[in-house]
């Protein structure tokens, strides 16, 4: 897969990713009011997160990076994940999906690739629905889930705050797998 003159591999990610996305997130914890988490994390406290995800299973995790040249390893550029939406069983054919980019990887879509390799490996499993909290305002994160048909279901007003004030989560839907 390429995106605009970089070469780029999405794959399942494995432990050893640990180190460079908890780096990744970590920026969006330090920075953003992308995610609601305001500590940053050590590798070894995200590895349940990363094991949480195995290479099959509705609970997945995609890994973009540029390919790897002879002089240097391949950087990694973004991540997209999947996880259970709620722990009761009844929501077990649900999961929520997020994407994170490296900051100056965004507009360049890579998020578009981790997307589509994400829902295509999802695409044997028994899920239903698929759900994206985006913190407002987030434009590039809304189109993103509309090209790939999420609709807004509705918005929690001032739900989480952070850097001394509240936002917004606008919620997303999309359906997956037969109706059933």
């Amino acid at each position: 897969m390429s995106s605009g003159s970089t070469e780029v591999q999405v794959r399942p990610g494995i432990e050893a990713d640990l180190a460079p996305l908890t780096a990744l997130y970590n920026h969006y914890v330090r920075e953003t009011a992308v995610t609601f988490d305001t500590v940053v994390f050590l590798p070894e406290e995200r590895r349940p997160w990363l094991l949480s995800h195995p290479k099959d299973g509705p609970h997945r995790l995609m890994v973009a990076q540029e390919r790897d040249s002879a002089s240097r390893p391949g950087r990694l550029l973004g991540y997209a994940t999947s996880s259970p939406f709620r722990a009761k069983p009844a929501y077990a054919t649900s999961v929520e999906v997020s994407v994170y980019c490296a900051p100056d990887a965004g507009g360049r879509g890579i998020g578009t690739l981790l997307y589509k390799a994400l829902f295509e490996a999802l695409a044997g499993e028994d899920l239903h629905r698929a759900y994206a909290g985006i913190a407002q305002p987030n434009e590039p994160s809304v189109r993103l889930h509309e090209r790939f048909g999420f609709r807004h279901v509705g918005t929690y007003a001032e739900v989480g705050r952070k850097f001394g004030r509240y936002w917004d989560v606008a919620w997303y839907e999309l359906p997956l797998g037969p109706r059933t």
